[in-house]
């Protein structure tokens, strides 16, 4: 059997809430911050100075009622292309960020049936790390290889528990909207509904700081159609730094006739973008419409030219 590592990680809830953060737990294993002295944590929030070490201290639980096996590693966190939550690099990738800087104290555990097991996890910040946020997670992988559903390919699970670290230095938050593009899609009948037009557009975080970006979109000119304009649902909760996702919107209410421009806004914090494209349309019926109104003209214009020669041409005229 072929293996593949899928990492349902970092919560296997990809969510669009900016909601804080909570403990890993796929119902049979969970990872988590030990707790400190005054209040459990959710997620590993660590503040550094560039050259200095961190250390901590994480749980792995195991819920099942036999002893499971897991690889401990330290992950970079990334925003998905696919609807920009969030998600982790492979044991096997390469670590770029927290997750090259990051080390458990045992790279392997084996947890008893309904039990936990205390772990080590030191960060080693570099002289040279980026004021900023830096995202990652201590991921905990099952060393069992299950079938994955209809597939040849074994399927390891893996959990991870976020970190987030804030290198100390200059904040700089940056947001921007790049390459609108409205799709419109003129529905059978006016009015009616159900044109299936789409609102595409990319989030870009420029700064060095997550941001929980809000996005809203609003149409101009003179068109045809609902009035354009409301707050957009899918949107990420937490954009990383450097990051960009694809998202794309069905816009039900679009215009199906006329020209003016689409807006896309966001904002976060103290920051904002926006960007916008042209749209000029003609729906089919009035395009019909005109195609038989041009036709007629030019039918009749003939038949009058053809009228008039005859008429130049009879000999009774004379």
């Amino acid at each position: 059997m072929r293996t593949a590592f899928v990492a349902l990680l970092l919560l296997l809830l990809t969510t669009f809430s900016p909601a804080p953060a909570r403990a890993a737990d796929n119902g049979e294993w969970s990872v988590r911050p030990a707790d400190s002295a005054i209040t459990p944590r959710a997620a590993f929030e660590l503040p550094a100075r560039p050259g200095t070490t961190l250390t901590d201290r994480a749980v792995v639980t195991n819920t099942t009622g036999a002893e499971l096996t897991f690889r401990l590693y330290v992950a970079d966190a990334h925003n998905t292309e696919r609807d920009g939550g969030l998600a982790v690099r492979g044991i096997e990738e390469t670590q770029r960020d927290i997750g090259a800087w990051g080390k458990p104290e045992q790279d392997t555990i084996t947890v008893p049936a309904r039990s936990a097991v205390t772990v080590g996890l030191t960060l080693n910040v570099p002289r040279d790390a980026q004021p900023g946020d830096h995202v990652g997670a201590l991921v905990a992988v099952d060393t069992r290889v299950r079938p994955a559903d209809g597939s040849h390919v074994g399927v390891q699970r893996g959990v991870g528990a976020r970190i987030y670290l804030r290198v100390e230095g200059p904040e700089q938050p940056g947001l921007t909207v790049e390459d609108v593009r409205f799709t419109a899609r003129s529905p059978q009948v006016p009015w009616t509904g159900g044109s299936g037009s789409t609102l595409s557009y990319t989030l870009h975080n420029t700064g060095n700081v997550k941001l929980a970006p809000r996005v809203s979109f609003r149409a101009g000119g003179v068109f045809l159609g609902r009035p354009g304009g409301r707050q957009l649902a899918n949107v990420p909760g937490e954009l990383l730094p450097g990051q960009k996702v694809r998202l794309t919107e069905t816009w039900a209410g679009a215009p199906f006739a006329g020209w003016g421009r689409v807006t896309v806004t966001a904002s976060a914090d103290d920051v904002r973008g926006s960007g916008s494209d042209g749209f000029l349309k003609v729906p089919w019926l009035v395009t019909g419409c005109l195609a038989l109104l041009s036709a007629a003209w030019l039918l009749l214009r003939r038949r009058r030219r053809a009228q008039g020669r005859a008429g130049s041409t009879d000999p009774a005229s004379g």
